[in-house]
């Protein structure tokens, strides 16, 4: 029989309550449930020379854009970090999220750092496909990763007709090419942090798979499914105490039948944490 909203929230009231440990999941679904929309209208003010140019019609599709020079590649790039990265701070939904669960273990594909950015521990972060701060070798050697926010600040005033001026195209202080530090092939810099961080995520969840663990899955969908939505569905299935939040309204999954503690939300998630810290009056 399927909960109605209140039975929800009531049940996800209990399970914080009763929670020993939480990790939360997230996918992109968040970040642009925070306002940061890859093809809203914030993306179509700011990059209205580019969708006019080359006809992109999001962030995600538009990085995979085949840009016929270094110059306009890199203008796009700088164009896109300071966008997704350096242009709000930290959102309000994710400010709220701390407030919730400040000692909650985050694993996310997002690469905008925004938890970090809303405060949460950075031990306590494991964001596997990399930090739009960063850029990494082109070639994925030396695993060495190195700021680009100087790099961002300066050229940005130096974009003249969707280009960069050919002296500004970012290198390695050895002078060797830069990528950025996004997963898109085997290049992609697993450094010592990436590693230290995905041991802390391991041991985190296997010192608390006999106590009671609540997963919060937020805006994960198809993408990359194997990275947390179907871990934290194992996990669920697995440990004898975990119970499994998801939030997502285009992919709830709401009938798993094989998990005996799951909670499916489809609702919008900041009305969702706004009913969790208050009575319903519904």
């Amino acid at each position: 029989m399927t909960m109605d909203y209140r039975e929800r929230i009531d049940a996800l009231r209990q399970a914080i309550a009763e929670a020993d440990h939480i990790v939360i999941g997230a996918g992109a679904g968040l970040t642009t449930a925070a306002g940061l929309d890859y093809a809203g209208e914030d993306f179509h003010r700011e990059f209205a020379l580019w969708i006019e140019r080359y006809g992109i019609t999001d962030l995600y599709t538009a990085g995979f854009y085949p840009f016929e020079s270094q110059e306009e590649y890199w203008a796009f790039w700088a164009k896109h970090i300071w966008f997704c990265r350096y242009r709000t701070g930290a959102l309000p939904l994710y400010r709220r999220l701390l407030a919730l669960f400040p000692r909650a273990f985050v694993v996310t594909t997002n690469v905008d750092a925004q938890f970090e950015l809303a405060g949460f521990p950075a031990e306590n972060i494991f964001a596997t496909q990399g930090d739009y701060s960063l850029f990494q070798p082109a070639t994925g050697s030396p695993k060495k990763l190195i700021s680009n926010r100087q790099w961002v600040e300066r050229v940005l005033p130096l974009i003249h007709d969707c280009r960069i001026p050919s002296e500004m195209i970012p290198s390695m202080p050895d002078g060797s090419p830069v990528a950025m530090h996004l997963r898109v092939d085997d290049t992609f810099v697993e450094d010592f942090h990436w590693q230290q961080q995905a041991r802390r995520y391991t041991d985190f969840v296997a010192a608390a798979s006999q106590d009671r663990l609540l997963l919060l899955e937020f805006g994960i969908g198809y993408n990359t499914p194997g990275i947390i939505r179907l871990p934290f569905e194992q996990f669920a299935q697995r440990f004898p105490h975990t119970t499994l939040v998801r939030f997502n309204p285009a992919d709830p999954d709401p009938y798993l039948q094989d998990l005996p503690r799951f909670i499916a939300f489809t609702e919008d998630i900041s009305q969702i944490l706004n009913d969790i810290r208050q009575p319903l009056n519904l």
